[in-house]
This record gives structure tokens, sequence and C-alpha cells, in this order.
């Protein structure tokens, strides 16, 4: 299984009210994740997977999980896009 984790020193980020507030200091981009976006965040600075940030979803809201993976792979895919995961 493959580990997700945040690209740190690409990062500036902080836990605001519930939410995350980041700064990706090469294009210098404002990004803002609501409370299931910070769930995935947490779990991403700290290093994760995809089934396991299926699995924290489906706990955390009561979701089934296709509504789940498709939340994951949205998130995952634009933080990819960015640059801003590494796979281990």
């Amino acid at each position: 299984m493959t580990e997700l984790r945040l690209q740190k020193q690409q990062l500036e980020w902080r836990e605001v009210d519930g939410e995350v507030i980041a700064l990706e200091r090469k294009q210098s981009a404002y990004l803002a994740a609501n409370q299931s976006g910070t769930l995935l965040w947490r779990a991403l600075a700290d290093g994760t997977s995809d089934v396991e940030m299926v699995r924290l979803l489906m706990s955390q809201y009561d979701i089934d999980a296709d509504t789940a993976r498709a939340d994951v792979d949205a998130f995952v895919s634009n933080l990819d896009q960015m640059g801003l995961l590494e796979r281990q």
C-alpha cells in the first residue's frame, strides 16, 4: 500500500476554527480546506493511504464507500496536481 504524505517543505499551514489554511511556497498559492478536507489534510500530514482516508471519512461522516472514495480521489488529485504530495 502506498503511503501519501504532504510535501512539508513546500507548505505553510495552520488549522483555524477547524479548517486548514495553507500557503504553497513555490507559487504563493493560497489553499483552504473545509472540515472534511481538514480531516484528510491532518491524515496526509502524518502519512496515510487512500484506503485509510476513505475509512476515515466513512467513520467520521457516516457516508458510503463510493461517496468517500470520490471525495478522497478529488482531494488527492487536487493536491497532486499542485505537486504537494509525495508517495512512499
